[in-house]
């Protein structure tokens, strides 16, 4: 239809590969933040809980003040980071795959409540200092939180997201207040430290803490998460691919991206257009919304040949951790959480296989994988 398509309400999809390079790349293209919200007219789209509270994380953040932040923590996971990290990722994986084992022993295990969504909230959570015996109620929350971040969510999800929402910042704004009166050795002391220095109001400080802590926390769950899920699901489903990846352990970082181009965890992202403009070649108004189709992207012809066939050998390119100022500040962690659990994964189950097909959310912009039941 077209790299630039009407929506079906005031919008445009924004589909080809190089055209959404283009938003997400251009300093002509926005955040949703609130200066734009309140230059609309239907102002109560914009007024829920949930919807509020993400507009002030730093993915909906523009210059300066997501300048600010995102200078203020740094590169998150530097080479270093990774470094540092990677003996830690695989101890956490090991001990998940144990488990796996023990149930896989009785039949077939969900992969998703065993491994997938606990290694990422096991990573982040010791990275961050969040006590292993809080996880579960992370998780749940953060399901119930995203459905804010959908791209037309009910008056129910909302409802839904606005609890979540109040949970979180109850928990976040807790943890920062414990770790001032008991410093660690770890990234939110550090954080601590940062904006104290920074910003001479206490409470300010405190707010910028909560955001940045809630909102690395939750970015690194469900998107990571769907990522394992659907690798394994992609993996098994083709007979012989499982083997022929572990007779060729060179490929894992190729299916890894394979995976990220062919089912990216996120679908879809929106940016307003700062001034008038022509997005190829179609005319797009100061304040429109364009959606930037990730996935529409990753599949068009012109960049990855026979785009709808999963290739692990394919070597091609994709969008899925964005691009520009909003890069994905968890793309290195993401992939060394999926190289690692891939690695050890053929090593230690040669005849995995799916006894059930996925199973996923309803949803459109946050893809996320309910179950997949394995065995051996």
């Amino acid at each position: 239809m077209g790299d630039v398509v009407r929506a079906p309400w005031d919008a445009y999809f924004v589909t080809g590969y190089d055209t959404c390079s283009e938003v997400l790349r251009g300093r002509n293209w926005l955040a949703p933040d609130f200066a734009w919200q309140e230059r609309q007219a239907d102002t109560e789209r914009w007024e829920a809980v949930a919807t509020q509270e993400m507009t002030k994380t730093l993915s909906r953040l523009n210059a300066p003040e997501h300048t600010c932040q995102r200078r203020s923590l740094g590169n998150l996971f530097d080479r270093s980071t990774i470094a540092r990290l990677t003996p830690q990722v695989e101890e956490h994986v090991t001990r998940l795959l144990d488990e796996l084992a023990d149930k896989m022993r009785w039949g077939e295990a969900d992969f998703v409540s065993t491994v997938s969504e606990q290694l990422p909230i096991s990573t982040i959570g010791s990275w961050l200092g969040i006590p292993p015996g809080d996880h579960a109620h992370i998780l749940e929350i953060t399901h119930n939180q995203v459905h804010a971040q959908e791209l037309l969510p009910t008056k129910s999800q909302l409802a839904v997201s606005a609890v979540a929402t109040e949970q979180l910042r109850s928990y976040f704004t807790e943890l920062v207040k414990q770790r001032r009166a008991s410093p660690g050795n770890d990234v939110l002391t550090g954080w601590i430290h940062t904006w104290d220095a920074r910003e001479p109001d206490r409470d300010a400080a405190d707010e910028i803490l909560y955001r940045l802590t809630m909102f690395v926390t939750i970015a690194s769950l469900e998107t990571t998460a769907t990522l394992l899920s659907a690798m394994v699901d992609l993996l098994l489903k083709e007979p012989g691919r499982w083997e022929w990846l572990r007779e060729n352990p060179g490929y894992i970082d190729a299916a890894v991206d394979e995976v990220l181009r062919y089912d990216p965890p996120i679908h879809i992202n929106t940016r307003i257009a700062a001034d008038d403009t022509v997005l190829a070649g179609v005319p797009i108004a100061k304040d429109s919304m364009v959606h930037v189709m990730y996935g529409a992207a990753n599949h068009d012809p012109r960049r990855n040949a026979d785009p709808d066939t999963f290739d692990v050998g394919r070597g091609g390119t994709h969008l899925t951790f964005g691009g520009g100022v909003h890069y994905c500040l968890g793309a290195a962690l993401a992939r060394l959480e999926a190289r690692t659990l891939l690695t050890q994964l053929l090593k230690r189950f040669p005849t995995l296989r799916t006894v059930s097909p996925a199973g996923y959310a309803s949803r459109l912009v946050f893809r996320r994988i309910t179950s997949l039941g394995v065995t051996v």
